[in-house]
């Protein structure tokens, strides 16, 4: 079984620019309340995470006798009528105007065209939020027609003109449009169904070509979302409109060879990973081989394993490329002190998130056993270290007590910073530090800590790996930590200038790697290494959502690069002793 995941699937420019304004106003943690005219948008687990952060959604201005002092109410992307905005300033409340530029257009319209005594047909749903602001427009002159029958029920019109919701139909209002011709052949039309609705409606009908069931991932209450799922259907594959990824336990997904998945404009972008990634665990039967060799890679992936042996091989990696013998305890201390720490780290920062990752249900099915393991590892990691030398465990139990240190409250409650962790962009480089550390420095202290450019050059390739691997998955995850509060360096400086500073590092990277062995700091390894920065352009490539893996994939993918560091020693290594012999 195959999954196509859909371009246009998630938050539409409108709704990413409403929830960045509510989520920059959150972030200034001024005390103001911060209210929303309405749910935000049409999905109720982004509605209940912005509430977490202090975004309030209110049904009636009613529920006010007027604003607390400081109040703001957020306009949604929907937008509001001349009238309710009136009354929101009246109310006392400072107005945050969010309404999607798409749907201001369509008020424009609407307002000028009435101000000309024109008859305001809108094509849309009567009980839509963005269709009663666009009658607010219209005054008395606005009409909604929700089919081509409503057309035949008009009264004899002189001067008409024709708009559509921004999320409306193609198809819905060709034929709305067809029929007002017919009856008004001089009524003026505009086109104001947004593009990002065009080609959402567009790539269903060819994603439901190629596929032989689709997926509709979003609200029930979100209107975009039900026509995707009804155009879906209009192509003659069953079709799903489902909220979360829970629902699919109920759905036999195994006569499908073939699955598409698309999401509407107000499904962030983690609900969409968790329904590809459980049905990326749901893998058909045929291929038998290749399909066991898969699942056991994402296990690899969803258990940290597989983090535990990228560890290894660049453990191994940097010894071979300081000229050092291999000391297999010194790599399964890194195997054993990465998986330890990776684990027990998920667990506390669990506790601070609201989403759940791909690896959250078999952490909570199996938690106990998580700890257990991660805690008998880190005294693995520990008495390896010690059978390698005094001196590898003292570095490693100050590691380990860093690690400890970073996670640990130290300033008092009301603090912005609490904790090193707190620090924005701290992650990245204390985790870059601690793996180069453990990988590069380990095997370095047990032979006298006599300062080398081979350790230098050992410990910034693991650093700048880590640190590149890390930031993407950072940027991967930016729309969800965003919502969560978590100041990552990609939502501290933003994707764009992340992605250069991570090329500019990958840069270095390749710089440093091929001046080493021709300048005598580190043996000719670091040639066959530079196939690590090749794999990590490649993932430049790849680590938008638009590639259309699940999170699993990418995440597994990402650090690929440190078993291909693996690899390239071992391949380093036949090719010098095939030379020697």
């Amino acid at each position: 079984m195959g999954i196509k995941l859909a371009k246009t699937a998630g938050f539409c420019m409108g709704v990413k620019r409403a929830v960045d304004v509510v989520l920059d106003m959150a972030g200034q943690k001024n005390g103001d309340a911060i209210y929303t005219y309405g749910p935000l948008i049409h999905n109720p687990q982004t509605v209940e995470l912005l509430r977490k952060r202090g975004i309030i959604p209110i049904r009636s201005l009613d529920e006010f006798d007027c604003a607390p002092p400081g109040a703001a109410m957020v306009i949604r992307a929907h937008g509001v009528s001349l009238a309710e905005r009136r009354k929101i300033r009246d109310k006392g409340f400072r107005i945050i105007d969010a309404t999607c530029p798409k749907v201001a257009h369509v008020q424009a319209i609407i307002r000028k065209q009435a101000a000309k005594g024109f008859t305001i047909l809108i094509a849309g749903d009567w009980e839509h939020p963005e269709v009663n602001g666009l009658l607010g427009f219209a005054g008395e002159a606005g009409i909604v027609l929700s089919g081509p029958g409503d057309v035949d029920r008009l009264p004899d019109l002189t001067k008409v003109c024709v708009v559509a919701q921004t999320t409306q139909s193609l198809e819905d209002y060709a034929a709305i449009v067809r029929r007002v011709k017919e009856r008004f052949p001089e009524a003026v039309v505009f086109d104001t169904i947004c593009d990002s609705t065009e080609t959402r409606q567009s790539e269903i009908k060819a994603l439901a070509a190629g596929t032989d069931a689709v997926f509709i991932v979003g609200g029930r209450n979100s209107a975009n979302t039900r026509r995707l799922a009804e155009l879906a259907k209009l192509q003659g594959k069953p079709a799903f409109h489902i909220e979360a990824s829970d629902e699919l336990r109920e759905i036999d997904i195994e006569p499908y060879r073939m699955i598409g998945v698309s999401a509407g404009a107000s499904t962030p972008n983690w609900i969409i990973d968790r329904v590809v990634d459980h049905l990326t665990g749901r893998m058909g039967k045929r291929k038998e081989f290749l399909r066991h060799l898969f699942k056991i890679w994402v296990f690899a992936v969803r258990t940290d394993i597989y983090s535990a042996a990228g560890a290894g091989c660049l453990s191994f990696a940097a010894m071979l490329l300081q000229g050092l013998p291999v000391n297999s305890f010194h790599i399964l201390t890194a195997s054993l002190y990465v998986y330890a720490m990776h684990v027990l780290n998920r667990f506390i920062n669990r506790k601070a998130s609201s989403i759940s990752s791909f690896r959250e249900e078999s952490y909570l099915l199996h938690e106990k056993i998580y700890v257990t393991i991660a805690v008998f590892s880190m005294v693995l990691a520990l008495g390896a270290s010690l059978i390698a030398g005094p001196a590898p465990f003292v570095l490693l139990f100050i590691i380990s007590l860093a690690g400890v240190l970073y996670n640990t409250p130290i300033l008092p409650a009301g603090w912005r910073f609490q904790s090193l962790k707190d620090i924005p962009g701290s992650k990245n480089i204390s985790t870059a530090i601690a793996w180069a550390a453990v990988t590069a420095l380990l095997p370095w202290v047990e032979t006298g800590m006599k300062f080398t450019p081979g350790v230098a050059v050992a410990f910034f390739f693991v650093a700048g790996m880590v640190f590149i691997r890390s930031a993407l998955s950072d940027i991967l995850d930016i729309q969800s930590d965003r919502l969560i509060g978590r100041e990552t360096l990609p939502v501290l400086i933003g994707e764009g200038k992340t992605l250069t500073l991570l090329e500019g590092i990958s840069g270095l990277l390749f710089v440093l790697l091929f001046a080493a062995h021709p300048a005598g700091w580190a043996t000719s390894l670091s040639f066959f290494l530079l196939t690590c920065v090749f794999y990590i352009w490649i993932c430049f490539k790849l680590y938008d959502r638009r590639s259309g893996f699940s999170g699993v994939v990418l995440e597994g993918l990402l650090e690929s690069g440190y078993v291909i560091a693996g690899v390239g020693a071992i391949l380093w290594l036949l090719a010098t002793r095939g030379l020697t012999l």
